[in-house]
């Protein structure tokens, strides 16, 4: 058969197809992106399978007319490469190539932002109230997998939807997962199905049967049909649904594409708000994601005829908590973990192993991650919850009043916190530092390498207040954490090097890279001193105070948004202590972070060494000022 894809770069090409040819399409979008990903890596196993849910999208609805909402955009693959994107599609996640996720600014296709699960729903009825209030007349459509259906803003949609009967369109992409193995009584509900062709030969047969009856009424008939209606319902998680307020169809072959694209068709014509649940296999037509659908859901460059990928040679944070929360639990009993859905991502995959009965993955629930923590530490436990710094921005409240209020020892290890790379804006952690710092009670801290983070683990169990640790995406640098673990002392900075014409002030993952510019700039006859803050609240105030002292010339490093981060910490305290000195802050500007490597990132940010040894001899400049070299007694060793 001729190569069809090359050919579509539109969906209006796509229809051009004949029903019969769309099954060899999905073969062709599979292997074109198994090719693709390969190379640079992305969110492989979703996309996989969901590929005959774009095709039939895009061939039964009028887009971008119709408005087609994807939930997370790990799904969104085949959408991207059918709607004019085949020829960039090789520039996937990379520095100035096209976004992994949706993004209303690349395409007219990509309806809405999606980075964060559960949110197509609510954003869907949001359209169709719009639509409906200037008399539009064009369909929505989300799609949503089931692992999304377990956060609680996609049930506060679909509870609404129920409510107004908008003509809204709800595809459910059910294959049994989120990004590791669904959890919870809400999946186990969904495992309960029977499959659409049983369903149909049910009703086929019921029907056969009334019409050789016949004394039976036309009205007798019809409610037996009803009944007979409401038997498959309850044989099905239709229930659930149709509870809601939804017209609930189901479950259907997500595979079946030619089957997808008639039921799309019909589903056009249902007025009301209308459930389709599809039945997929993550991974689906690549043998290596549908064993292994967790490895492939965000995967590097692999080889693609054997699935393997390149290991590194260093430990990544994310493997040093894991094995130094599973060395602490070890001594301690009432230590617990959570996850929100990530186990494998978070590294509580081992401690999940080692102490299921202390392992709780809550789903795609972070809200309630936090108030279950919460709970916890309230009756004398120490949780420590695990989950990326971009998603706990969805539990902000629950941090402040459940955790903080009540001052509660619960730690949160806030993995993938500064420029993560290639996912881009909606997955950078840049904003941790300036929305927690300023709740009462709670401590900000983060590692400038695996053994201090080592060590700030087993020190933040023992503070008995809320704790914040983050750390970055990758490898680590290679430092010893042989050995027992150091206490840090709370809020306690860290001398590195001793110098007297400008004071550098790092926090976390910036702490190596101005040590290497500090190298630099003595070359340049600058002698700076780098202190390693460690804590961006509470801050070490004597010793930073003493720095700006005696050097007259400070400069925060950090891997956070200078709005309201660690600078903004020292600049509160130097006004609060009238201390005058010159002063700047780097770190990431009042804007969204593109996707690239964290590499290129951090150059264009400044956030390297060469960008810290630029910002300090544009400080000290001419004016170096020779100081005599003292003791800076406040400052830890």
């Amino acid at each position: 058969m001729k190569n069809l894809l090359e050919h579509i770069d539109s969906p209006s090409d796509l229809k051009k197809l004949a029903p019969d040819e769309l099954p060899h399409l999905a073969q062709e979008l599979r292997e074109f992106m198994v090719e693709t990903v390969s190379k640079a890596g992305g969110h492989l196993s979703s996309s996989l399978g969901a590929v005959e849910i774009a095709i039939a999208i895009h061939y039964a609805f009028d887009t971008p007319a119709d408005k087609v909402i994807w939930d997370v955009g790990h799904q969104a693959y085949a959408h991207k490469i059918l709607t004019g994107r085949r020829e960039r599609f090789g520039t996937l996640r990379q520095y100035g190539g096209i976004s992994g996720f949706l993004k209303p600014s690349e395409s007219p296709y990509d309806t809405v932002t999606s980075g964060h699960s559960s949110t197509s729903i609510s954003s869907a009825l949001g359209m169709a109230a719009a639509r409906d209030l200037r008399g539009g007349g064009e369909k929505i459509v989300c799609v949503i997998g089931d692992g999304s259906m377990t956060g609680g803003v996609a049930f506060e949609g679909l509870n609404q939807a129920g409510h107004l009967k908008k003509d809204i369109i709800v595809i459910l992409n059910d294959n049994e997962m989120s990004i590791s193995e669904n959890v919870g009584a809400l999946s186990s509900f969904l495992s309960r199905k029977i499959t659409g062709s049983f369903a149909t030969k049910v009703k086929k047969e019921l029907e056969s049967f009334l019409k050789s009856i016949p004394i039976l009424g036309e009205g007798l008939v019809s409610f037996i049909k009803k009944a007979e209606d409401s038997i498959i319902t309850l044989l099905t998680p239709g229930m659930l649904f149709e509870g809601l307020g939804f017209h609930y169809i189901g479950p259907i072959n997500g595979h079946d594409v030619k089957e997808l694209a008639a039921v799309f068709s019909e589903a056009k014509k249902i007025k009301g708000p209308v459930l389709l649940h599809v039945l997929t296999k993550k991974g689906k037509g690549y043998g290596p994601a549908e064993k292994n659908p967790s490895m492939f859901h965000g995967i590097g460059p692999f080889d693609k005829d054997s699935g393997k990928t390149v290991a590194s040679s260093h430990l990544t944070y994310t493997e040093v908590f894991s094995s130094t929360l599973l060395e602490i639990a070890e001594k301690e009993s009432r230590v617990v973990a959570i996850t929100a859905a990530m186990p494998e991502g978070t590294g509580l995959s081992m401690f999940a192993q080692r102490h299921p009965e202390r392992f709780f993955d809550v789903g795609i629930a972070e809200q309630h991650a936090i108030t279950f923590a919460a709970g916890l530490a309230k009756c004398g436990f120490k949780p420590v919850v695990a989950v990326y710094s971009t998603f706990l921005q969805r539990a902000y409240d629950q941090v402040f009043h459940d955790v903080c209020l009540d001052n509660l020892p619960v730690v949160i290890a806030l993995d993938r916190s500064g420029i993560v790379g290639s996912d881009g804006p909606t997955h950078h952690g840049l904003f941790d530092v300036s929305y927690l710092r300023h709740l009462p009670n709670m401590v900000v801290c983060a590692p400038k390498d695996e053994a201090e983070l080592r060590d700030m683990l087993f020190s933040a169990i023992d503070y008995e207040r809320p704790v914040a640790i983050r750390y970055p995406r990758g490898a680590c640098p290679g430092s010893d954490i042989s050995g027992p673990p150091k206490n840090i002392e709370m809020g306690k900075a860290k001398i590195l090097k001793e110098g007297m014409d400008v004071a550098i002030l790092a926090f976390g993952t910036m702490v190596l890279p101005s040590m290497e510019a500090a190298v630099m700039l003595e070359k340049a006859g600058i002698n700076a001193a780098v202190i390693n803050a460690r804590f961006a609240k509470p801050l070490d105030s004597e010793c930073i105070s003493e720095y700006a002292a005696r050097t007259g010339k400070v400069i925060t490093v950090e891997e956070n948004a200078l709005a309201g981060g660690f600078g903004s910490a020292v600049l509160e305290l130097f006004e609060e202590r009238g201390i005058k000195c010159d002063f700047k802050r780097i770190g990431v500007p009042d804007r969204f972070i593109e996707h690239g490597t964290q590499q290129q990132l951090k150059l264009e940010l400044g956030l390297t060494p060469e960008g810290i040894e630029k910002a300090v001899k544009e400080m000290v400049g001419k004016d170096k000022r020779v100081l005599g070299q003292g003791t800076y007694r406040n400052c830890g060793g």
